[in-house]
């Protein structure tokens, strides 16, 4: 070990300043080249891809906690020797940044149909220059040690070519085709979403019962919607061909209201007979149900909501209408021409479009989609045979029974901004033609008259490829060859269906290889009172605030600490004033060793067995089994209880107790083997326990580890610690367990009466054993340095002594003497003065809480309230009691 030059110990600040050191590390580790994996064939590779944000987004609190994640797994594996790569990158996010652009555009007075398509692409593109880049700043900020030199984009290049070669195949293949389906349309966006993009949220409106008269006469049916506007586009009314009620209805004919088409009723199995009135309304242009009865029943189509959301020329008289405008004015028209019978109100899950929260409209458009059973099969199959995993276990059913229920996937998007289908039309004969170049003509009539489609692809078409086209696949790169597959996959559930997926069935398509072998899936950070962080509810919290205010190191360990995989969190600043004070405590503790290893050379070896404290081999055992808890936590990818683990060591073992143990042998000059025995174990354990805890908090590690006597450059290429078995130690442990109980219980006893700091008390100690016994009489200076007492220490069965107080542990009888420690007289005076107010206290709040009047009228609240107080002020009349019986026999 190479000491180097360090800052004076007089350089080195009282108080840890995160932002004095978390820039110029994240400065040091980039310029060095920490980050950047190279292939290598000697050593394991290890690989992590991003989830890539959006280019119109910035760090939330779900961003910091799943790169938290990540960086933890990657900088453990980069100190266990692998090649770690964290492979980062944008997503082009189709919807959002056109709907950035055309704001961009608004406010210069144009548009993007004003513009053109080149031109407002020019100005996306210059969009993403200017801002796309905001957010990994602000993940350099978090300390996500991603290797940038490889940044990658959705939209560029080679993720481009990669796209493209993926669309050719699978229309080639016949997996891909283009078709006229009801698909969800959002209205504001101008595009259809796909089915998962679709938020449903539960709201209260109405069921309408409108009377659609038979044409024979004879009678009518009662259909049941929540959705009138949409009636003017039925085409049919269905019953359950078992529902007794409507036998005789079957193939008869009724008159469609306001509008007079005459339509069928039919039978359908779909058709739940307990909902509404059992017989339903058939619009196939505007209801995915709908639409497949229509197709079962040969039904014709008549769309009478537009794109924009008005009503179309086959609303009549309603045309040009806004759809909810449309409802208001045909439930007044139906009930002014007596159709409508009954308003029932009825609770509803409404769609709306995840991006711009506007109510989605189905409509029939023509669309290219993805025939989803073949590829979904293997990508079933990988996670049954164990190939994928999800952690937590629970996960594995979200999945699977997504995929084995999967709808064909609608890849295209009315947009400008994002890869452009690669077909083009012959004008002339109407051939389509894809091809992963544009064509010079039409492959059967030669015109060179063509046209590209001018839709975009999905968002997620090319978010599926992420884990091999970053590395250059559909090329043989030595990267994919080296990097593919990766090993983890970091995200929360709610993008299971969106990503994890995608990229399972896209990654064993197109290389046969899994993607990874392990899904870890997080919950979301909610607000403190449990629910969602959003701007609209006031209750976001900006992780850059909290990152100029406590640290980096802070904000990261309190997302991490208590979190359980796959459940959500709260977000409590209590835990980052925590993780705070834990950077700083760990800031002095280091202070203090530093102080005492001026005189000390690491590269004279480690003490000899026989120079080792009790203390020493104590923290030494500790310092080994909490490394084997952390690798198993880790491992298990229970990273929540692996920090858990390292702050419980440092803050209670070595800081609380092992430092405090240390001072006798380090002030001593009578013992100076003991003294460098005691230095060697504070330094190894210290920079040991560091390097155990940099991947959680990597800024607050590296800067102490800079100024320890160490080997290496830098924290974070420092060799992962191991475990040794043949140090952990069980005697030592018992015997300091022994050592710790009773110097907790002397000064519980000291604090409990009142006993000064620094007043020299007699304890007497009766062991419970032999093994106790010898501890306590040969570790006695121990707890005398710790406690301030003087002490006796009496074999099992001994006397207990007279006029003392005490405490039982599990392995002795503690008694403190209050000889001349406490005035006895004054006390008892005090006690029986706050004795008779508490019970004065007591029998007001008992006569409140017999009193009906008060029960009957104060809230429950307050009841309850009332009930706690008199319940604890009980408690303390007890422990007064108790304690001037106790005086009383001193006396």
């Amino acid at each position: 070990m190479k000491e180097i030059t360090r800052r004076p110990l007089t350089e080195i600040p009282k108080v840890y300043d995160p932002a004095a050191e978390e820039g110029r590390w994240y400065d040091f580790w980039e310029k060095k080249g920490f980050f950047r994996p190279e292939v290598n064939p000697e050593k394991p590779p290890f690989t992590i891809v991003i989830p890539p944000p959006n280019i119109t987004g910035s760090l939330h609190m779900g961003h910091a906690l799943n790169n938290t994640l990540q960086d933890i797994l990657i900088r453990r594996r980069r100190m266990q020797g692998y090649e770690a790569l964290w492979l980062p990158g944008t997503d082009h996010a189709s919807i959002a940044t056109e709907v950035k652009v055309e704001e961009w555009l608004a406010q210069e007075g144009t548009s993007k149909e004003e513009i053109g398509r080149e031109a407002f692409l020019q100005r996306a593109w210059e969009w993403r220059e200017k801002y796309g880049s905001t957010i990994v700043r602000q993940l350099k900020k978090l300390g996500s040690s991603c290797d940038w030199s490889r940044e990658r984009f959705t939209l560029d290049e080679g993720c481009s070519r990669a796209v493209i070669e993926v669309f050719v195949r699978l229309f080639e293949k016949g997996l891909i085709y283009r078709g006229d389906y009801i698909t969800n349309w959002c209205p504001d966006c101008q595009t259809v979403i796909s089915d998962i993009e679709v938020e449903h949220e539960e709201k209260m409106g109405h069921l309408w019962h409108i009377k659609y008269p038979l044409k024979d006469g004879s009678g009518h049916v009662t259909v049941a919607t929540t959705r009138p506007e949409s009636m003017l586009g039925d085409t049919s009314v269905a019953v359950n061909p078992g529902d007794d009620r409507y036998q005789g209805f079957i193939g008869k004919t009724v008159i469609l209201p306001i509008v007079g088409r005459e339509i069928p009723i039919i039978a359908d199995e779909y058709v739940n007979p307990a909902f509404g009135t059992g017989a339903v309304k058939v619009t196939p242009a505007h209801d995915p149900n709908d639409f497949d009865m229509g197709e079962r029943h040969n039904l014709p189509k008549v769309v009478v909501i537009g794109r924009d959301g008005r009503m179309t020329a086959e609303a009549g008289r309603y045309q040009g209408m806004d759809r909810f405008e449309c409802r208001r004015a045909l439930v007044e028209d139906l009930k002014e021409q007596g159709f409508l019978l009954e308003i029932k109100d009825h609770t509803h899950a409404v769609g709306h479009c995840y991006r711009c929260q506007s109510v989605v409209e189905p409509l029939v458009t023509t669309q290219w989609f993805v025939r989803m059973k073949p590829l979904a099969e293997p990508a079933i199959e990988a996670v049954k045979n164990g190939e994928i995993t999800f952690v937590p276990e629970r996960f594995t059913k979200v999945y699977l029974n997504w995929m084995e229920n999967i709808r064909d996937w609608c890849i295209s998007r009315q947009l400008w901004w994002g890869h452009r289908i690669p077909a083009w039309y012959c004008r002339k004969c109407g051939e389509i033609t894809v091809a992963r170049q544009a064509p010079d003509g039409c492959a059967i009539c030669g015109s060179a008259r063509l046209e590209q489609d001018p839709d975009v692809l999905d968002t997620w078409f090319s978010s599926a490829l992420w884990p091999f086209s970053t590395l250059g696949w559909p090329e043989e790169t030595p990267e994919l060859g080296y990097f593919f597959p990766t090993g983890v996959l970091v995200t929360a559930y709610d993008i299971i269906f969106f990503w994890v997926a995608r990229m399972i069935f896209s990654s064993l398509e197109y290389t046969g290889k899994r993607p990874f072998h392990t899904v870890l899936i997080h919950g979301l950070v909610r607000a403190a009172d449990g629910r969602k962080m959003s701007k609209s509810l006031g209750n976001g919290i900006d992780p850059l605030d909290i990152i100029d205010q406590y640290g980096a190191d802070a904000l990261r360990f309190s997302l991490v600490t208590g979190l359980t995989p796959g459940n959500d969190m709260r977000f409590y600043m209590e835990k980052v004033e925590g993780a705070r004070n834990f950077a700083n405590k760990l800031w002095n503790a280091a202070r203090f060793v530093l102080m005492n290893l001026e005189d000390f050379d690491p590269d004279t070896g480690g003490p000899d067995a026989a120079e080792l404290s009790l203390a020493d081999r104590w923290i030494i055992s500790r310092y080994n089994r909490v490394i084997g808890e952390v690798d198993r936590l880790i491992d298990g990818y229970e990273l929540g209880e692996a920090a858990r683990s390292v702050y419980d060591f440092l803050w209670n073992e070595y800081c609380d107790w092992y430092i405090e143990l240390a001072k006798p042998r380090l002030y001593g000059k009578e013992d100076p083997a003991g003294r460098r025995a005691t230095q060697a174990t504070l330094h190894r354990v210290l920079e040991g326990t560091l390097r155990l805890l940099h991947p959680f908090m990597p800024f607050v590690t590296e800067a102490i580890w800079q100024n320890l006597p160490h080997a290496g450059a830098s924290i974070m290429v420092a060799p992962w610690p191991r475990s040794s078995e043949g140090e952990i130690d069980e005697s030592a442990e018992r015997a300091m367990a022994i050592i710790i109980e009773a110097t907790r219980a002397l000064r519980n006893l000291r604090a409990e009466f009142g006993v000064a700091p620094g007043k020299r008390a007699e304890a007497t100690l009766i062991a419970i054993d032999s093994e106790a016994e010898a501890i306590l009489r040969e570790q006695a200076a121990y707890i005398q340095s710790l406690t301030t007492a003087d002490l006796t220490v009496v074999p099992a069965g001994g006397k207990r002594p007279a006029q003392t107080v005490a405490q039982i542990t599990s392995n002795a009888e503690i008694h403190l003497s209050l000889k001349g420690l406490i005035d006895l007289e004054r006390e008892i005076e005090r006690l029986n003065k706050d004795l008779q107010q508490t019970e004065a206290e007591l029998e007001k709040s008992q006569r409140k809480l017999s009193n009906e009047g008060f029960l009957s009228k104060a809230a429950p609240e307050i009841v309850e309230r009332e009930r706690g107080r008199a319940t604890e002020l009980a408690a303390k009349a007890r422990r007064l009691q108790e304690r001037l019986a106790l005086f009383d026999q001193m006396r």
